[in-house]
């Protein structure tokens, strides 16, 4: 079973989108399985982290900013792919490092997930995006 997620994005941030994958998967029925889901563009990725506390994803999105920084910063001269705006080639490092991909085992019809865990979108571009996430359920 296959569908599509769309998240909008409103800059860089992680978006968290966990209920409307938990509900695709309970309208599948019941069932065992491996949930893959798929990010469809290079310059954003996916991430399995904590959904308790949003200051964990404010200082997640920090830490890569300060790793990665717009072409704009002078450590960042090197860069030359840089005709897209000054943060694209840096959403595409930043791509580059983290998961683009995701596998979750399913249990019941529900995501083996732990307490605190949600799936969220990491958008690197500054500007508001619609993202494709592609899902697959393999049973």
């Amino acid at each position: 079973m296959q569908t599509e997620f769309t998240i909008e994005t409103r800059g860089a941030a992680l978006y968290e989108f966990t209920r409307p994958v938990a509900k695709w998967l309970h309208g599948q029925g019941a069932q065992d399985g491996l949930l893959t889901l798929f990010v469809r563009h290079t310059s954003c990725s996916l991430l399995i982290q904590e959904n308790a506390d949003p200051e964990v994803c404010d200082d997640l999105a920090a830490f890569f900013h300060k790793l990665v920084p717009p072409s704009t910063d002078p450590s960042m001269s090197y860069l030359r792919h840089t005709y897209e705006g000054p943060d694209d080639m840096p959403a595409h490092i930043k791509a580059a490092m983290l998961p683009i991909s995701l596998s979750i085992p399913v249990r019941d019809g529900k995501m083996v997930l732990g307490t605190w865990q949600g799936i969220y979108l990491f958008e690197h571009r500054h500007a508001a995006h619609n993202r494709k996430v592609a899902a697959h359920l393999g049973v």
